[in-house]
């Protein structure tokens, strides 16, 4: 199943290749291999990602306990919500960075680096010391069985040391994304993946240890993923260190401005993991099949946005690049092409899912009943690239314009708007009102940021 799975997501991806490249502007002008050159490697990166969680579970799946893979599950779980609310640390950085690299202020981009690498540490201090409520609360909302509760706390306990590698390394992968590099990070994503596979495969096989090897796998897999980081840093950009200067590091207006930026992603990243928990808490009310269903469809909205956060990188990058640079003319041309990368991706994936997306199901799960279930709801699902477009590319335009108080706003007002829906429709349509609410939540992100654009714009270049 896993390598069918795999064969098939290399089928979508080559027919989406295919399809995209008549809808590219050929011959390419500097824009496009611009943004090309940014986004490219962090679609790789995105799809490297979740690997990490797969291998584990792949590794314990064979060794003939249940338990094994639910106390990966539940760990990863966890640690997946933990990071993803201090995403914020990587998101603010690239939006700050790329503005000073456009400024050619590598003092301040120096400044930049640091701060963030060490808020984001320090935050992993307070997560390791406040480590044992954080997992008693987890598991009053999670409810595992015993076996799974003890071995997930095992889990736990050796993977929240990797707390500080991890948030040290959203610092400083905001910073490489900042200063135009994606290269850097599509590097440590795919070390960290072999290093991970090796080391669990060794702790566990060669070792005799279980959860504790695998935990102790990812451990290692990302402390080797922030020392290449570091390591990079130092081979390649090391003489930038000439430019430091510890005056001014603390600097309040400075630090007042990387709080403001990063606590407005922190509130817009809270929005939309109450959002995406609620889809999974509703479709798991309404019974297994649905919960399947859900499960199914939502991979295709996975699958879409791996490659439409690579564009979205791109423009984080470029337009605080041409902000930073006071070129407007360059960041309209850079809005328009991403606008067309994403229109086109967009279409695309609507045309392969609608081709192949029954047969990319079907290899999911070999369940009759869900996969005719799954048919029900399909319709709300292929519509998921075209609803989305816009809110990816603004994401990545409004972080590299550090507008993150339109990007909460955009996302409050599609919140509301999901749960109002929801509500007010769920009695008489279902599950369809689940979904509806979620498509209407994706379009209104992308509405309200339209509306807001023209005024952010006019703040970037004009005072």
């Amino acid at each position: 199943m896993c390598w069918c799975a795999g064969r098939e997501y290399s089928l979508l991806f080559g027919a989406f290749f295919h399809l995209t490249l008549p809808l590219s502007p050929l011959p390419m002008n500097r824009t496009d291999r611009q943004i090309l050159h940014i986004a490219l490697p962090s679609i790789v990166s995105n799809i490297t990602v979740p690997l990490l969680g797969l291998v584990d579970v792949a590794i314990v799946g064979h060794l003939g306990n249940a338990a094994y893979i639910g106390a990966i599950a539940v760990g990863s779980m966890l640690f997946n919500i933990i990071y993803w609310v201090f995403g914020f640390l990587r998101m603010g950085t690239s939006g700050m960075a790329s503005q000073l690299y456009g400024q050619r202020d590598f003092t301040e981009a120096l400044r930049l680096l640091v701060r963030s690498v060490g808020i984001g540490i320090s935050i992993a201090l307070c997560l390791i010391i406040l480590q044992v409520p954080i997992r008693e609360i987890a598991f009053l909302l999670i409810h595992p069985t015993n076996e799974v509760q003890q071995l997930a706390t095992t889990y736990f306990h050796i993977c929240i040391w990797g707390a500080p590698a991890m948030l040290g390394l959203y610092g400083l992968t905001g910073w490489y994304i900042g200063m135009q590099n994606s290269r850097f990070p599509m590097l440590i994503a795919i070390t960290q993946n072999v290093v991970n596979i090796v080391a669990s495969l060794s702790l566990v096989y060669g070792c005799g240890l279980k959860v504790e090897g695998v935990a102790l796998g990812t451990l290692i897999a990302q402390y080797a993923g922030f020392l290449m980081g570091v390591g990079l840093w130092w081979r390649y950009y090391g003489r930038l260190k000439r430019y430091f200067r510890r005056n001014g590091l603390l600097q309040r207006a400075a630090m007042s401005r990387f709080f403001r930026v990063n606590r407005d992603i922190f509130l817009r990243t809270l929005c939309l993991v109450a959002v995406t928990l609620f889809f999974t808490s509703v479709g798991a009310e309404q019974g297994n099949i649905v919960l399947a269903v859900n499960t199914l469809l939502m991979q295709l909205f996975t699958l879409y946005s791996y490659i439409m956060d690579g564009f979205a990188y791109a423009g984080e990058a470029l337009s605080g690049r041409y902000i930073g640079a006071r070129n407007r003319l360059q960041f309209q041309a850079t809005v328009r092409r991403l606008f067309a990368w994403g229109g086109g991706i967009a279409s695309a994936f609507t045309l392969v899912y609608a081709v192949g997306g029954n047969a990319f199901l079907g290899l999911l799960t070999d369940d009759a009943e869900v996969i005719t279930a799954a048919g029900t709801y399909f319709g709300w699902a292929l519509a998921i690239p075209v609803a989305g477009m816009a809110a990816f590319v603004w994401d990545g335009i409004f972080i590299g314009a550090t507008a993150t108080r339109g990007m909460l706003q955009s996302m409050a007002v599609a919140a509301v708007c999901f749960f109002l829906l929801y509500f007010g429709l769920h009695e008489t349509w279902g599950n369809h009102a689940l979904w509806m609410a979620f498509l209407t939540y994706l379009l209104m992100r992308g509405i309200v940021q339209t509306i807001l654009s023209r005024k952010i714009i006019h703040h970037a270049f004009d005072e």
